[in-house]
């Protein structure tokens, strides 16, 4: 079972850049994706569940969106208007869940790409 990302870069400030995660071996139930700056704990920006219905975090509403693929069985991230505070790994997941106290059970993470942004 994998997942593989890919679509990381450079870019400056306001630039789009999309992610890809490519699932092999098993069918998740849902898809994220989390991103993590240097010095700081791995956090949710998206989630879309089997049934096309997603989730978002507060900071990249209405500038990313997930998307998915189940022919190609990958999972996108399509972000715009990228900022400075964007800057981070981004790690693609499979089968997570919210658990109590706001953290994530996530069963099979991807191995990240980076992406940075400059002002």
């Amino acid at each position: 079972v994998q997942l593989v990302e890919s679509g990381g870069g450079s870019v400056q400030a306001g630039a789009s850049l999309k992610l890809s995660c490519v699932a092999s071996g098993h069918t998740f139930r849902n898809n994220g994706w989390f991103h993590q700056a240097p010095g700081k704990e791995r956090e949710f920006v998206a989630l879309i569940n089997s049934d096309g219905s997603t989730n978002y975090a507060d900071s990249v509403k209405g500038r990313f969106t997930i998307s998915r693929d189940n022919a190609k069985n990958t999972v996108y991230l399509q972000m715009n208007n990228l900022k400075p505070e964007d800057t981070a790994t981004y790690y693609c997941a499979g089968d997570l869940r919210k658990v109590v106290g706001g953290g994530w059970l996530v069963s099979k993470w991807g191995q990240g790409t980076h992406i940075t942004v400059s002002s």
